[in-house]
C-alpha cells in the first residue's frame, strides 16, 4: 500500500504540543482520519486515531470512561481499580482506532506525514495562505469557493420541499374521536395547552 495523499490541518494554537491534524489517503482508496501531530521531547510525531477506553458499570452494565468516578447512568461509585494498565504500569486511557501492524509501515507514515507538516507549515507563512484550512483537496477547495461566489452574486438559494398532504410512516393521522373515558384536552383545561400534544 502506497500513501496517496496527505492533508494537514495545522492547530491555530502556538506553543501548544498538538500541532496539526491529518488525514491520509492510501492507494487513492481508503482515507484515514483524525491523525494528530504531536511535538514530543526529539521533534514532532505522528498519533493515530485513538478512543477513550471504558469499563462497564457493575450494578447498570452501562460503559463509563476509565476515571469515572461514578457511573453515568445510574450514579453509583465506581472501583477505580479495574483500570487497564500498559507494560509501564500506567493506566491505559486511549486505545488506537487504526494503527500500522509493523513497524516498516509506521516508519513509512511517519516520514510522509512529518514531511508534509514540515511543508504545511511553510506555506503557512506566505502571505494568502487560508487561516483554518479544511483539509480538503485542492478540487473541492475550488469548486466550494466557485459555488460560494456564485451564490453571493445572485443572492441566496434556497429550496423549500412542498408538504404532503399525509405524515409519513411511522406517524399516524390522529383519530377525530375523542377517546373514550378521557375528556378532551380543552374541556378539562378550558382550551389551554390545546394543541401541544
Amino acid at each position: 500500500m502506497n500513501i496517496t495523499e496527505v492533508n494537514i490541518k495545522l492547530t491555530e494554537e502556538p506553543g501548544e504540543r498538538l500541532q496539526a491534524f491529518c488525514s491520509i489517503t492510501f492507494d487513492d482508496c481508503f482515507v484515514i482520519r483524525d491523525l494528530k501531530i504531536i511535538e514530543g521531547s526529539n521533534g514532532p510525531f505522528v498519533a493515530m486515531p485513538s478512543r477513550k477506553i471504558a469499563a462497564h458499570c457493575p450494578q447498570c452494565n452501562s460503559k463509563n470512561h476509565l476515571r469515572a468516578s461514578y457511573c453515568n447512568q445510574c450514579g453509583v461509585q465506581l472501583d477505580s481499580e479495574q483500570n487497564v494498565h500498559e507494560q509501564e504500569g500506567r493506566t491505559k486511557l486511549y486505545a488506537d482506532i487504526a494503527h500500522p501492524i509493523n513497524s516498516d509501515c509506521r516508519e513509512m507514515i511517519q516520514e510522509q506525514v512529518i514531511e508534509e507538516f514540515h511543508n504545511e507549515v511553510e506555506r503557512s507563512r506566505h502571505p494568502g495562505y487560508p487561516s483554518g484550512h479544511d483539509g480538503h483537496r485542492e478540487e473541492e477547495r475550488v469548486a466550494g469557493a466557485a459555488v460560494e461566489q456564485k451564490s453571493s452574486e445572485s443572492g441566496p438559494i434556497i429550496h423549500i420541499d412542498s408538504a404532503t398532504s399525509e405524515p409519513r410512516p411511522p406517524h399516524n393521522v390522529p383519530s377525530k374521536t375523542p377517546t373514550l373515558g378521557k375528556p378532551a384536552a380543552e374541556d378539562r383545561n378550558g382550551g389551554f395547552g390545546a394543541g401541544i400534544f
